[in-house]
């Protein structure tokens, strides 16, 4: 094997490996956010009443979720709810917002 297709396979190789950590990295920089979605643009498993991605009947449903960077979740600005109370994501289920 010739050395420039040896220095093409290690680099290659090194170019893979970055690749999948960056791919790695940027996973663990997200999380779940209850209560942040609007209705049929949840992540995957929302809870009762929903069976997977895009099944969510209700804007900024408590049980369902979305993927966000790490650490903003409580963060995003949602509209007040019905009475006038705050509205805001949790990393746990909720129990409001829930489709009736």
């Amino acid at each position: 094997m010739s050395n420039t297709v040896k220095t093409l396979a290690v680099a290659s190789a090194v170019a893979a490996a970055v690749v999948s950590h960056a791919n790695t990295a940027s996973a663990q920089s997200k999380e779940k956010c209850y209560g942040v979605s609007l209705a049929g643009q949840n992540g995957c498993a929302a809870g009762p009443g929903t069976s997977c991605a895009g099944t969510s009947t209700v804007d900024y449903q408590g049980n369902a979720w979305s993927l966000v960077d790490a650490g903003t979740c409580t963060e995003i600005n949602l509209p007040e709810m019905a009475d006038g109370s705050a509205r805001t994501g949790s990393t746990e289920a909720l129990e409001r917002d829930l489709p009736s």
